[in-house]
């Protein structure tokens, strides 16, 4: 049975998982779900997801919600080692990273992000402003550290989920019109993500 991702394509949440399968190989169905689409307020995906939010994913009779469990579920499934490391301490630092991008670096760029990128009404308090986007390109500068100092990807020599992850929010940020600080270990990571495919389709693919 192939498996459904429930989900627009242009959520940065939804370009994570399909960007994986795409590492995977992975074939599966994907509905449009989210604003402009099908409702995920309904009852009928609230089942799903209590959250009513995208991605969610369906496997059989396997439903998943929470981006990054996904691409860790199916990083697993596939017994692919080298994208989520079986061993405890190696697979600890690449969920760390994960982690760390969805709730650190995703809660610094929001107000920016919402003032800048979505040009929200209520996001346009010049302090806060401000206040965002240094915030936005300090958690970037700890990535440009990390990258630096082991590259050239997050964990150093190997591909990983942590770069699927990673790899969007430095979209995010480069595509973003705002002051970015100089960053040359990250500018360098972009490009090279950009030589995979699964990124050009998924990552740097217009989408903000």
């Amino acid at each position: 049975m192939t498996m459904k991702i429930l989900g627009k394509a242009a959520s940065i949440n939804v370009r994570k998982v399909l960007w994986t399968c795409a590492e995977l190989g992975l074939d599966y169905q994907r509905e449009d779900w989210g604003a402009g689409f099908a409702d995920p307020q309904t009852p009928a995906f609230l089942k799903l997801n209590p959250n009513g939010m995208v991605p969610v994913l369906l496997d059989g009779d396997f439903v998943l919600w929470e981006s990054n469990s996904i691409c860790r579920y199916l990083a697993a499934r596939q017994a692919r080692s080298d994208l989520l490391p079986a061993a405890p301490r190696q697979r600890a630092l690449v969920e760390q990273w994960m982690d760390w991008q969805a709730g650190e670096l995703n809660n610094s760029w929001r107000y920016a992000f919402m003032s800048l990128v979505r040009q929200s009404p209520a996001h346009q308090d010049a302090a806060a402003l401000a206040a965002g986007v240094a915030g936005w390109n300090r958690h970037m500068a700890m990535l440009d550290a990390q990258l630096a100092a082991g590259g050239p990807y997050v964990l150093g020599a190997d591909f990983t989920l942590a770069d699927v992850v990673l790899g969007l929010s430095v979209h995010r940020w480069a595509a973003a019109p705002l002051a970015h600080a100089e960053l040359p270990a990250v500018r360098a990571y972009y490009e090279r993500l950009s030589a995979r495919p699964g990124f050009m389709a998924h990552g740097r693919n217009g989408q903000p």
